[in-house]
């Protein structure tokens, strides 16, 4: 096989290759009582411990998009709860999932690669199946359903956290009082927003962490490959995270 047929062929091999591990990792599920510990350990890690990134993004992405709609809402026929409608769905709807996904992405999908690419060129996983664990079900299976479980707990607390931001800023800023953003924010609520927003949380969370595993899992080359596969697992969570966003909308919206 020549290099360019090789070039060609590798996203498909790569696709088959990940489909495979997902597909064995899933195969374990009836051991997850056993690495329940593992489990407890990963929801922290990935949930917990991101709280406070997850909200000063989302803070700042809330009071920065009241500002600028503000800035651009500037006609008097206008009436200015019209920020609140605007700022509150842009949260629920795009901002508190995809920033969310971005911050986790460089938190805990570079970690999540890093810490399984250092297990795999120091062995530590061949020593795992030699004493007998599924390595997949021990390694795979936590973080991934752990970025399943807390993803959208992550979601509903940047989206209180932005609004709560963009409340402030409006409030402090002199645009509008507090009671006209969440009066406006009420007003164009559709109860379909916040499911949208939770259905995107959950994909997002399983595509960064079961990238990240596959990457991390799959490592070689040393202190070198490790480094490289941090990066791919950083880039390609990334761009499934958008093709996923804009996926969801064409299909749910």
């Amino acid at each position: 096989m020549s290099a360019v047929e090789a070039y060609m062929l590798f996203p498909i091999r790569a696709l088959g290759r990940y489909s495979l591990l997902m597909t064995q990792a899933f195969g374990s599920l009836h051991e997850v009582n056993v690495y329940r510990k593992n489990l407890f350990d990963q929801c922290v890690k990935i949930g917990i411990e991101s709280i406070p990134i997850v909200a000063l993004a989302a803070a700042f992405s809330g009071a920065v998009t009241t500002v600028q709609t503000a800035y651009q809402l500037t006609s008097p026929l206008y009436p200015k709860s019209i920020i609140g409608a605007i700022v509150a769905p842009s949260m629920i709807l795009e901002l508190g999932a995809v920033v969310t996904g971005f911050i986790l992405t460089g938190r805990v999908g570079a970690r999540i690669a890093a810490e399984l690419g250092t297990m795999r060129v120091t062995e530590q996983i061949d020593a795992l199946e030699a004493m007998g664990l599924n390595s997949i079900g021990y390694l795979i299976i936590p973080r991934v359903l752990a970025g399943v479980f807390m993803f959208p707990v992550l979601y509903m607390a940047a989206v209180f956290v932005g609004v709560g931001g963009g409340i402030f800023v409006a409030d402090a800023g002199g645009w509008l009082a507090a009671g006209e953003f969440i009066d406006g924010a009420r007003e164009f609520f559709n109860p379909f927003d916040p499911v949208f927003g939770v259905i995107k949380s959950l994909v997002f969370g399983f595509l960064i962490t079961s990238i990240s595993c596959y990457k991390g899992y799959y490592t070689g080359g040393g202190a070198e490959g490790v480094g490289r596969s941090t990066t791919q697992a950083a880039v390609t969570s990334c761009v499934y995270i958008l093709l996923a966003d804009l996926l969801l909308a064409i299909t749910l919206l």
